[in-house]
């Protein structure tokens, strides 16, 4: 598989802006959420809403209110769950690019681990980090499909409004994958 326009999802969040990384951050968030709240989605709804503004504000205000909202000290203990609780917890006040992005950055791995234990196969070592860097060989289709998604996301986020709409419709989508597989995998243990 080959990065979007060649370039790796490294490079895409090095190159970002502020609004390409919170974007970025938050639609790996969105798209795990279901490990933590499956009806939850509503609570980010004000969040994407200051990204799509750029409002560094609004985006402080509505992320310390969505963390109240998905309780991140709930009594759900699985592992995917305490990964989501961590990727909010970390969601920078502070609309800065510095900040955004080691956010953004650790979302990316978060999520493509996450993705990638739901996978048929077992996830080698040092794989996720080679999927940022450009090299997918070996990735099972849930790790290769979140990676498409990442990419995907920091393209189209720079480009305003559309851009966040079509990154708004990747993560409900692949909110959808996940919980599918999800439930397909509790039915069958």
């Amino acid at each position: 598989m080959t990065s979007v326009n060649g370039r790796s999802l490294l490079e895409l969040i090095d190159g970002a802006d502020e609004r390409g990384l919170a974007a970025a951050g938050l639609a790996c968030l969105d798209r795990c959420l279901p490990l933590l709240a499956p009806d939850g989605a509503d609570a980010l709804r004000p969040v994407w809403a200051a990204v799509a503004r750029g409002d560094g504000d609004a985006w402080g205000e509505a992320v310390a209110k969505a963390r109240v909202e998905l309780d991140p000290d709930g009594a759900d203990g699985t592992e995917g769950a305490e990964a989501v609780r961590a990727m909010l917890a970390q969601a920078p006040a502070a609309w800065t690019a510095e900040a955004l992005r080691a956010w953004a950055g650790d979302c990316s791995v978060a999520a493509l681990a996450l993705h990638g234990r739901y996978d048929a196969a077992e996830v080698p070592d040092g794989l996720v980090e080679r999927c940022r860097a450009g090299d997918a060989d070996g990735a099972g289709p849930l790790l290769a499909g979140e990676l498409r998604r990442q990419q995907a996301v920091l393209e189209t986020a720079a480009h305003g409004p559309t851009g966040l709409r079509r990154a708004r419709e990747l993560s409900v989508e692949g909110g959808r994958v996940l919980r599918a597989v999800v439930s397909r995998r509790a039915r069958t243990t």
